[in-house]
């Protein structure tokens, strides 16, 4: 079915993602094992559905469009496989990070610690509530590449756009050790930028926007075009989304303000306010930043250290440099014109936002 989308027609995009997503998902009831508790089908499905700003989905359809295909099913089933791919990538970064909050809602690890300490089992909740959301985030990706393959395009067409899926796979574990091995290497600025590169910025924007070019047949030239529009606007995104995590509003965002700066999670911000902090700030950043018990108190004074040192007004230059790079890309990129239009205002979406 064909159906007209308009450039800036994200909450029809989005309804029907999550159509889908909501039909792939029941498909899957019928076949879930006897004698298996359903509490794990239930969680996904509520995880799963619960919402999120399908940035991955949509880029992945427009980089559809902007190659030239037309509307239609099996491109916006294709594009809702890439959030259940997302689902397992955020269920493993809250383990990674231990992080208690995701959408306004208890992370999957926490539900699942939370239910084990309720029902009084043996064991530790801790433990059961980790690896019981492994296997969750598991189960997703084993979904996302079963709907992706399922999606109703040709096997040619899917192969093209499975090898950039591949790719972007490999790219994000990777890119999961990398901020792993920077929390424990230099804390550099050039150390953070290279995390978010490969963990986020191409996962978010420029993956997405090739494997939709690809299962329409792009080739190499739109394909680099859609890289060089991605990957700036990819950063930007993931250094707005770092700056939200600190100075964010949580009744928005859905996260704690203090999450990132109890773990000393290695952000680019973090990075320019240690190299320019004088010795008392620095004292104070060795003190607050990474430290478990970190409180209200003392997450406030860390906020007054980064707007000191000057590395909140350097991030937000950071974001204005590369979402212009990113945009003058796209200017001179071979694509649809509605497809262009529609990316412009998604970088907007990506970058101007509070949540």
């Amino acid at each position: 079915m064909t159906i007209a989308v308009t450039p800036t027609d994200t909450s029809g995009l989005r309804a029907r993602f999550d159509a889908e997503l909501a039909a792939f998902l029941d498909r899957q009831g019928p076949d879930w094992p006897d004698g298996a508790p359903r509490g794990v089908f239930t969680a996904l499905q509520r995880f799963v559905l619960a919402g999120g700003k399908r940035l991955r989905p949509l880029f992945c359809y427009w980089g559809w469009r902007g190659a030239g295909a037309a509307d239609g099913t099996p491109i916006v089933v294709a594009a809702a496989a890439l959030e259940l791919f997302h689902a397992f990538a955020l269920i493993h970064d809250d383990i990674l990070d231990g992080s208690d909050r995701r959408r306004g809602e208890p992370s999957v690890h926490r539900l699942f610690a939370d239910l084990h300490a309720r029902s009084s089992w043996r064991g530790d909740p801790e433990a059961y509530g980790r690896n019981t959301a492994l296997l969750c985030g598991d189960l997703c990706a084993a979904w996302s590449d079963q709907m992706f393959h399922e999606c109703g395009l040709e096997t040619e067409q899917v192969h093209r756009g499975y090898a950039v899926f591949a790719l972007m796979r490999t790219e994000v574990i990777a890119g999961e050790y990398l901020d792993l091995v920077s929390g424990v290497g230099d804390g550099s600025v050039a150390s953070a930028l290279t995390v978010i590169r490969m963990k986020a910025a191409r996962y978010t924007v420029t993956r997405p926007l090739q494997i939709g070019a690809a299962l329409a047949g792009a080739g190499p030239e739109l394909l680099a075009a859609l890289g060089e529009f991605g990957d700036p606007l990819g950063d930007a995104f993931q250094l707005r989304d770092d700056v939200l995590g600190v100075f964010g509003d949580p009744a928005v965002t859905g996260k704690s303000v203090l999450d990132d700066l109890r773990e000393g999670k290695p952000t680019v911000m973090m990075a320019l306010a240690r190299s320019a902090a004088d010795r008392s700030q620095t004292a104070r950043l060795k003190e607050l930043f990474g430290n478990p018990t970190l409180d209200a108190e003392g997450a406030a004074n860390l906020r007054e250290i980064i707007e000191a040192t000057g590395a909140r007004d350097r991030i937000e230059q950071m974001i204005r440099v590369r979402t212009e790079a990113a945009l003058t890309a796209l200017r001179s990129a071979v694509v649809a014109e509605e497809a262009r239009s529609a990316l412009v205002a998604l970088a907007a979406q990506a970058i101007d936002r509070r949540a």
